[in-house]
Formats: structure tokens, sequence, C-alpha cells
């Protein structure tokens, strides 16, 4: 067997799943006033949250052609941080290598995001990651009163307003209308900061689709992001996405062609969830 582990890393693999959902960002919102520390009026948003609570726990199974290649668990802790006078969210989301894939490159990940509970964008986001032999470490910090990041070593890069990181844009995504959304729709994506660079992405909305996975058959809304090319898809729509056709909007499963295989993602278990669950018949 023979794969460049270089394009097969578990941040790529969480990263398809994140991108999956970073475009769902059209929900119901309310403009909300605030004073930053130096006395500057700033309108942050106000987000209609009903999609999920505190102690939600999703875990996925995730294959690389046809090996196991690990596990992803997303959970919102069950508890408050603040930042400033802000409240804020607490999510942990991990992913490690499984089976014949962590024999011969191990993976273990942690990312973790603290999420303003109004807004639903980061103040601080978190990466600890081992792969293989590679090794890093990040820290954001979010200033959405000035809309710059800060990523240590003295750097910072300017955002667009409610700017995402990998593990928010999840949460953002999940708070959508899709009342009105008809076939081949194409919507404009929230921003994502990712590695140093801002991500904008587009969706299209390809219907509904009945699916059966593992732990059963799920009503789904049936969504394909478009992609930059020659990143990590070979071609435009090679990632598919389907997420239940409910208020959790949780994603049963994403399937992509990337440059070096396939990847598919399947929800194994969920819990916790602030909706009953479209689960068909």
């Amino acid at each position: 067997m023979c794969i460049d582990m270089k394009m097969v890393t578990m941040k790529k693999i969480i990263l398809l799943a994140c991108i999956a959902l970073i475009g769902f960002a059209f929900s119901k919102r309310n403009e909300v006033v605030v004073v930053d520390t130096a006395g500057k009026k700033v309108e942050f948003r106000k987000m209609e949250v009903n999609s999920f609570k505190k102690g939600e726990v999703l875990t996925y199974h995730l294959r690389y052609g046809f090996m196991d290649a690990g596990e992803a668990v997303l959970e919102i802790k069950d508890e408050t941080k603040t930042f400033g006078s802000r409240k804020a969210l607490h999510v942990v989301g991990t992913g490690n290598s499984k089976g014949t894939f962590d024999w011969f490159f191990k993976v273990r990940d942690r990312y973790e995001s603290y999420i303003d509970e109004e807004a639903l964008f980061p103040w601080l986001f978190v990466r600890r990651i081992k792969e293989g032999g590679y090794t890093d470490s990040q820290d954001y910090f979010f200033n959405h009163y000035k809309n710059k990041v800060d990523v240590g070593g003295g750097k910072t890069f300017d955002i667009p307003t409610n700017t995402q990181d990998m593990i928010s844009a999840f949460y953002e995504a999940r708070c959508m209308d899709f009342t009105n959304a008809k076939y081949g729709d194409i919507f404009e994506a929230s921003t994502c900061f990712v590695d140093n660079e801002v991500y904008p992405l587009k969706i299209k909305y390809v219907g509904k689709e009945t699916i059966k996975i593992g732990i059963g058959k799920f009503n789904c809304l049936k969504f394909r992001p478009v992609i930059q090319k020659g990143r990590v898809f070979k071609h435009e729509e090679d990632l598919t996405v389907w997420i239940t056709d409910d208020k959790n909007h949780i994603p049963v499963r994403a399937e992509a062609e990337i440059l070096v295989g396939s990847i598919k993602m399947d929800l194994v278990s969920y819990s916790g969830l602030a909706n009953p669950i479209a689960k068909a018949n």
C-alpha cells in the first residue's frame, strides 16, 4: 500500500466534515448593540438558536477508501464560559485514527471553540494535533469588535464580520432556515478562518433524500458545497452532505472524492439533542 500521508491527514478529514457545513449560515437573526472596552458601540447579531443545546454529543465514523480511518466526536460541554461580558459555549472536537489506519499513521487531534451564545461566532479557537510524526498547536484569539484575529507570534489578520473557525462554523450552520430552498439554489456562505487564511464558500441545495446508515434510516436534506478546485478535491462538487430534515440539522453522512481517494463520514451515535430527530420508518 502506497499512500502520500501528507495528503491524507486527519486535519483534512475533519476539515472536510466542517467544510460540508460551513456554508449553511442562513439563519434568522436580529441585531443587538453591545459596547466594547473603548466605549465604542458595536453591533453584534443575535442568532435564533434552537437546533442544539449544552450536553449534545455527536459521534462519527470515518472511512478512507476501504479502511476504517477513525472517529470524530463533537461535544457541547455542559458549562458556560465568559469572555468579558459575553457568555460562550465550550465545544470540544476530537479526531482519532482507528484500526489499520492507526497502525501506520497515528492521529490524536483535539479542537476547541468558545462560541458566543448570542452571536454564534468564536472568541477563542484551540487546535492541538498529532498526526504521524507531525505536531502543531494553534490558538486563535478573535476580536470581533475590531474584525481581527490574533494567531500568536505577533501576527494578526483582518477578518470579515462574523468570521468562523472550523468548529463554530458547524454550529452556526445548524441554525439555518431552509423553508424556501429550491433545487439548484446556490447560496453565499459564511467565511471561515483556517491556517491563516479566510475561506469564502458557496453551497448548492440538491433536494431531499432518505438514506440508510448503520443506526437507521433518516429523512435528509442534501447539499453539495462548491469548493475551490485543486486544494483537496478533484472537482468543485466532489463533496456531498446529508443533514437531518428537522430542527436539529445534524449531518448524517458526508462523502468526498479527494485527490488521493475517497472519504466517507457516517453518524454512529447521538445524545442530548434539542429536538426530535427525523428518523424514517
